[in-house]
C-alpha cells in the first residue's frame, strides 16, 4: 500500500491520488485501505515518516562509507537523481509544492524532513570547512539552505523539460560553488 501510494505522490502529487487509484492497482478494496489509514492524512503521515526514516538511512550509509565532504555531497546529489531517473521527484519535495493544502500534522513531518536535511549538510560543509575541503560564503545554515532549496528546485525544473541532465548539470554548478 505504502510503495504504490508514495509512486503516486511522486509522480501525481499528494492531491492526485485517491484510495480508489491505490486499491484498483493492488486490487483490493478501498475499505482494506481504509482498515490501515483511516483517511488520507494518516497514510500521507505514514508515507513521510518512512521516507525520512530511509532518507536518514540513506546518510548514516554515507557517513559511513564515504570519506570526504564532497564526495558525501556528491552521494546526497545522487539520492536525488536516482529518485529523479524513475521519473519521481523527491516525496517531500512533491509536498512541499501542496503545502497549503496539507493537513498539519503532514506539514509538520514535511518541515522536520527539510530540517534533517539541512542539518545534515550544515554537519558535512563545518568538516568541509575545518579541512579547507570546501569553502563556505556566510553561514553554515544559509548554504545548507541553498543546497537543499536548489537541488529541490533543480528537480522541478528539470521534470518540466523531461531532461534528467539539466538536474546533474544544476547540482554539480551548485556544489562547484563550494570549491575553494
Amino acid at each position: 500500500m505504502l510503495d504504490v501510494a508514495e509512486r503516486l505522490v511522486q509522480v501525481r502529487g499528494f492531491n492526485g491520488f485517491s484510495y480508489a487509484d491505490i486499491a484498483r492497482e493492488l486490487g483490493i478494496t478501498k475499505a482494506s485501505l481504509h482498515y490501515h489509514f483511516p483517511g488520507k492524512a494518516e497514510l500521507g503521515e505514514a508515507l513521510i515518516h518512512r521516507y525520512a526514516a530511509r532518507f536518514g538511512e540513506a546518510l548514516t550509509e554515507i557517513d559511513r562509507d564515504i570519506a570526504g565532504p564532497r564526495a558525501k555531497l556528491d552521494a546526497y546529489v545522487a539520492i536525488y537523481s536516482n529518485v529523479l531517473s524513475e521519473g519521481r521527484m523527491c516525496l517531500c519535495g512533491i509536498l512541499a509544492a501542496e503545502y497549503a493544502t496539507l493537513p498539519d500534522p503532514m506539514r509538520e513531518a514535511v518541515t522536520r524532513f527539510f530540517a534533517a536535511n539541512e542539518t545534515w549538510l550544515a554537519a558535512v560543509l563545518s568538516e568541509g570547512q575545518a579541512d579547507g575541503s570546501l569553502a563556505i560564503r556566510g553561514s553554515l545554515v544559509d548554504a545548507s539552505e541553498m543546497i537543499l532549496s536548489g537541488l529541490e528546485g533543480a528537480m522541478l525544473i528539470s521534470r518540466t523539460s523531461d531532461e534528467p541532465a539539466r538536474f546533474s548539470t544544476a547540482a554539480q554548478g551548485l556544489l562547484d560553488t563550494l570549491t575553494p
